[in-house]
């Protein structure tokens, strides 16, 4: 007895796979499309004052920007779906064969999911001063000489600018009351 041939037609599951790999675009018009929903759906059922007066009101930027994410969502899937390709990165410092660096990704998420809890507590010059030391280790700088002198200024700089001439307030932490 002689065994069957092999089938040669692909797996479900493999062609399903492929497919959409071939169409990995398509997930950013479904990322698009869930924005513009929000965006719309924040835009229609917020709160107006009945004494607005033109057709002007605090609706009218939300539901062209939500509109405008839906049209942009459509037009991409159908050009995904005709055949059309996003052009592949051509950076001279950028090889595409190499795996993604996770370490990077997730010492830079760490830094700031860090800075963002410590904000509060610690103030912006602080949080902000840790965030852009992490940030510059987690990207290779090992300068422990000169990082985090660059990072307190950078974060000092960034507080005066938004707090004091922009009018943004930010929390300056228990330092504000030294400096």
């Amino acid at each position: 007895m002689t065994a069957p041939a092999p089938d040669p037609s692909p797996a479900p599951a493999a062609e399903r796979r492929s497919w959409l790999r071939d169409h990995s675009e398509l997930g950013v018009c479904v990322l698009l499309l869930v924005i513009g929903v929000l965006v719309l759906t924040d835009a229609l059922t917020m709160d107006v004052d009945i004494t607005q007066r033109g057709p002007v009101g605090p609706r009218t930027v939300p539901v062209v920007v939500g509109a405008g994410l839906l049209l942009v969502a459509a037009l991409l899937a159908v050009d995904v779906l005709r055949g059309g390709r996003g052009q592949a990165e051509t950076g001279e410092d950028v090889d595409l064969s190499e795996p993604a660096d996770w370490r990077t990704v997730l010492l830079l998420a760490g830094v700031f999911l860090g800075a963002a809890v410590l904000i509060e507590p610690l103030g912006f010059p602080t949080a902000g001063a840790l965030l852009f030391w992490g940030a510059a280790f987690a990207l290779g700088s090992r300068r422990l000489d000169r990082d985090p002198l660059i990072a307190a200024v950078v974060s000092l700089v960034a507080y005066a600018v938004f707090d004091k001439l922009l009018g943004v307030p930010l929390p300056g932490g228990p330092l504000m009351g030294v400096l």
